[in-house]
């Protein structure tokens, strides 16, 4: 173990201005049965799932402030555990086919095998009848890259369908109009309802494709069927479209075929820039009820105060929810979310753990563990808008959703390489551990916007996010992807995400060292990491900066 000294000493060369720091001998141990006792803890039976509102999340987020009780971290919100987290649950009652009319022959597509519909909008009822539809491509308006699907149509009033990720998804590398092969927020389902909305679309309904979206049917069907959450804010989402949905592409090729248009000509057509929006000359017309019900879920907040400059802040997260009941597969209707993110609650423990057996750091260190990621980064967005500690004092952190659980790996990915100068940091670290940092292998998959980290970068908060990769010291790349298609296939969203006592933890506790060694020396130094340059944030975080102590 000839690189732990190392280690300690890349740690002191990144903390220079804290000498104490610097003597330390190696990072504490992580403990590695606190992540196998949190991870089947929080993923078994009896917690059903940690969806949020339910009896699941009362028995979860107990669970994770008796750990940090345990572990010796404070109250972190004036005294308390909790921050409430208002939501309002929407769940679609009565639903309608959606129906197509006006073409050769009329389309129906049935509710969760063909489409899945919901709404923003807090309403007992959505009616939409002969809403002409347009094709919009892509559904991006990006002046910045000279790029409009919107151009020269108007679409108020009107039912849009669109497809997911980027232009350029197809694109062999990560250069290209819209980075290529790396997802942008240009092409993550939520920009594009927002972006319909904005258009005044009365429904706006995204073809599926397994590819550019990263997953299967299987997760559209479960994450978006039952009640949905959504945060409850003045105005009841009245400025959202009435429906938003996900339909199959077998059904987008039969619609437009009935519009006497060719589905995969007009996708290729999307492509290129310049495209025009299609009219395709038939109507939709769907509609269902709304169960509404207002409530608050809960993020759980712990601190470890510190020393000398105990008003500036480093982060730990980790999501605790999951999806709860969900769609049966023989005979198992719970989704336990054992890796994702159970697993990421675990390591938030153990490091936990570490840093309160290391003592305090120079600045606090918060634990955060928030709810409703997979509502769609709902937690941590209240969170970041509505924070117990001020966002310009806050120098960063580190967002932790999925360990790994197959073992050791030679290579560290950082998701969404490019932005931040934390990536310098962590890299030293890396190489420290006899690692190197290599790309996403799967960039299209839009990582980077789809765990709690998002919700701080927006407001400028240089937030890191990274795991270990594919090339893993038993089996290579072969073996890592291998494992990673498997997870996807048969286990992401689905009940068979479970605590398997076989998993291997050496991955995950070599990650996690990297993680608190990250922390642990943003806690123990004086100066304030930014973005990179170019970053979409930097200008954020500096005027963010310019504010503080004012």
């Amino acid at each position: 173990m000839r690189a732990i000294p190392t280690l300690a000493l890349t740690l002191g060369l990144l903390t220079a201005a804290n000498p104490v720091w610097a003597r330390d001998a190696a990072p504490p141990a992580i403990s590695v049965e606190t992540l196998k006792d949190v991870t089947k803890t929080l993923s078994s039976d009896a917690f059903e799932g940690r969806k949020p509102t339910t009896a699941g999340e009362t028995k979860a987020t107990d669970y994770i402030v008796e750990r940090f009780k345990a572990a010796g971290l404070k109250p972190g919100n004036n005294g308390g555990w909790f921050q409430d987290v208002p939501l309002v649950e929407l769940t679609a009652k009565n639903v309608t086919p959606l129906n197509f009319t006006g073409g050769k022959a009329p389309v129906s597509l049935a509710y969760r095998s063909d489409v899945v519909i919901a709404t923003y909008r807090v309403t007992p009822r959505i009616a939409i009848k002969d809403s002409p539809v347009v094709f919009v491509g892509y559904g991006i308006t990006a002046p910045e890259r000279g790029w409009d699907d919107y151009a020269g149509v108007d679409v108020k009033g009107k039912t849009v369908l669109i497809l997911v990720n980027d232009p350029d998804w197809q694109t062999p590398t990560n250069q290209g109009l819209f980075e290529g092969r790396a997802m942008t927020y240009y092409g993550r389902w939520p920009y594009k309802f927002e972006e319909a909305a904005r258009h005044g679309a009365a429904a706006a309904i995204i073809v599926h494709e397994t590819a550019p979206a990263a997953y299967g049917w299987g997760v559209v069907q479960s994450s978006w069927t039952g009640p949905q959450l959504e945060l409850d804010e003045a105005g009841d989402h009245a400025d959202q479209s009435q429906a938003i949905g996900w339909m199959q592409l077998a059904k987008a090729r039969e619609l437009f075929a009935s519009a006497g248009q060719d589905f995969d000509a007009l996708n290729a057509a999307a492509k290129v820039k310049g495209f025009k929006a299609v009219p395709l000359g038939v109507t939709a017309s769907v509609s269902f009820d709304n169960a509404i019900k207002r409530q608050a879920s809960k993020n759980v907040i712990g601190i470890l105060a510190g020393t000398t400059a105990p008003n500036d802040y480093v982060y730990y997260t980790a999501h605790w929810d999951h999806l709860g009941h969900c769609d049966a597969v023989n005979g198992d209707d719970i989704c336990n979310g054992a890796l994702d993110n159970a697993s990421g609650v675990a390591g938030l423990v153990a490091l936990a753990e570490a840093n309160a057996k290391a003592g305090p750091a120079r600045r606090s260190l918060v634990f955060l563990s928030v709810t409703c990621e997979e509502c769609g980064l709902l937690g941590s967005r209240y969170y970041a808008q509505h924070p117990i500690y001020p966002i310009a004092q806050t120098v960063g952190g580190v967002n932790m959703d999925g360990l790994n659980t197959v073992g050791r790996a030679k290579d560290f990915v950082v998701t969404g390489a490019g932005k931040s100068e934390l990536e310098d940091r962590m890299k030293a670290l890396v190489e420290a551990q006899g690692r190197v940092v290599k790309p996403e292998p799967n960039p299209e998959r839009g990582s980077y916007f789809r765990s709690d980290h998002f919700s701080f970068a927006k407001l400028g908060v240089p937030m890191f996010y990274g795991k270990s990769g594919e090339d893993l010291r038993v089996g290579g790349e072969a073996a890592g992807h291998a494992a990673t298609l498997d997870y996807i296939e048969h286990r992401y969203h689905k009940p068979q995400d479970e605590y398997n006592p076989a998993w291997d933890w050496s991955g995950a506790v070599e990650d996690v060292q990297l993680y608190y060694g990250l922390g642990r020396a943003l806690a123990d130094g004086s100066d304030w990491p930014n973005w990179y340059k170019a970053a979409e944030f930097r200008a954020i975080r500096d005027k963010s900066r310019a504010t503080a102590g004012k």
